[in-house]
């Protein structure tokens, strides 16, 4: 199959990468021109683990490659995908489409045969219907069909994800959309994928139900693990001991400071406003945001109380400031709140990440940057753990301890007991702990 991925961000370049590999022939195309040369020098703009790997093999393959040009390529493809980004509007909180539809419009412009057109990008219910009037209205001619195919890819997991899914979802409305989008996943048969296919109206609302339902299970534990701390439980037993309910699962059942990233926080705000403009408000999802939002900043305030109240002229050690692990994606990251809230009460902050800190530089101000765990730690009245790397998860507790000027350590993520925390000679205050334990 002849495929064309508009957009070579996060989702374009990993699923372009991805059907390449499966053995399709893959542009991917972007209006930025020194992305797409930094793509054929050979380098990433993103961080994903494997990803660079997986594009220089099929490049070499001649599976895939970069352009700035899209009439080309899209005039000989069998399926073109969008993958462009739909963030948060500014003022309102629905999705952005505007890039969605800037490139429908060059699609239908470039249109020479029958084509699918699947938006892979995250889109609001009713997107496929927009987009394919906006093709019929710029290209009256154009022979295709449009369909929806939502992704469900993890940062730091997006090739394993891609490669074994736990289900595909495919929206059409033209049953001559059915063929090719088999086609395209044919080699994930050997696997035995589910592939659902739905209405496309349907397809585009099981992406954002997916992502609210997470964040939701996301919110509520970290909830339980505030009530936890005041009731003297411990979160970690009380999710194990609901994980293993088959019916609710361990997953997305880990305390901690907040969700963040690219997908969460404006999906579940689209998918807010979408049920209101629709007259049909989804209470749950509306506070979920809600909560969401205001315990980043109470993580701050954790951080402080655990220091007497009072953090001005103190130095703080931050580990960890991308959203989650094995990205250095820094989107609704909750380090952001937390950094902020403990530079405005006057802490100074000396912070250290394994991959994130070129893209956290412009979101942070003034703060000072370590090369690693330990020299964060360097005269610090407390050290904060914010993001569980795996770099984090072995660290040497008593030499740590020897670098701080006072023993505290905050673990927004619960990395480490209190037990051996305490043995280190280290403070800790955790997630949902009884105070007994602190």
């Amino acid at each position: 199959m002849r495929i064309v991925m508009i957009g070579s961000g996060y989702v374009g370049l990993v699923s372009g990468a991805c059907f390449a590999d499966f053995g399709h022939e893959v542009v991917c195309v972007d209006k930025d021109e020194g992305k797409i040369a930094k793509l054929r020098e050979g380098g990433i703009p993103i961080f994903e683990p494997g990803l660079d790997a997986l594009v220089a093999k099929n490049v070499a393959a001649g599976r895939l490659s970069f352009t700035t040009d899209l009439a080309g390529p899209v005039g000989e493809a069998d399926v073109v995908f969008i993958g462009v980004g739909t963030p948060t509007r500014r003022g309102d909180g629905h999705a952005d489409l505007s890039y969605v539809y800037g490139a429908a419009r060059e699609i239908a412009s470039a249109l020479k045969k029958f084509t699918v057109i699947v938006t892979k990008s995250t889109v609001p219910v009713g997107t496929g219907d927009e987009v394919e009037r906006i093709v019929r209205e710029t290209n009256p001619a154009a022979d295709f069909a449009v369909a929806s195919n939502p992704e469900f890819l993890r940062e730091g997991a997006a090739i394993e994800d891609f490669k074994r899914p736990d289900r595909i979802v495919v929206g059409i409305e033209d049953e001559r959309a059915r063929g090719p989008m088999e086609q395209v996943y044919r080699p994930l048969y050997l696997n035995k994928s589910p592939v659902l296919f739905t209405r496309r109206r349907t397809s585009e609302l099981i992406k954002y139900a997916a992502n609210a339902f997470l964040a939701l299970k996301i919110t509520f534990i970290n909830e339980i693990a505030d009530l936890c701390e005041k009731v003297g439980a411990d979160v970690q037993e009380v999710s194990r001991g609901i994980g293993l309910d088959n019916r609710i699962g361990s997953k997305f059942l880990h305390a901690g400071p907040g969700y963040g990233g690219s997908c969460f926080p404006k999906d579940t705000l689209a998918l807010v406003k979408t049920a209101q403009d629709h007259d049909s408000p989804l209470r749950l999802i509306e506070t979920t945001v809600a909560v969401n939002d205001q315990r980043k900043r109470a993580m701050a305030r954790k951080v402080t109380a655990a220091m007497g109240g009072d953090v001005r002229g103190r130095t703080i050690g931050v580990l960890g400031l991308t959203f989650k692990p094995n990205t250095d994606d820094m989107r609704e990251a909750p380090a952001i709140s937390i950094v902020q809230a403990l530079t405005d009460a006057g802490a100074k902050v000396r912070a250290y990440d394994p991959e994130g800190m070129e893209a956290a530089k412009p979101l942070l101000g003034d703060i000072d940057y370590a090369e690693s765990a330990y020299q964060a730690a360097e005269g610090a009245d407390a050290l904060v753990l914010v993001t569980e790397w795996d770099a984090f998860r072995a660290l040497d507790l008593k030499r740590l301890r020897d670098r701080m000027a006072n023993p505290l350590l905050v673990d927004l993520r619960n990395v480490y007991s209190p037990a051996e925390a305490r043995a280190a000679g280290l403070d800790y205050v955790g997630i949902g702990r009884p105070d007994a334990e602190h």
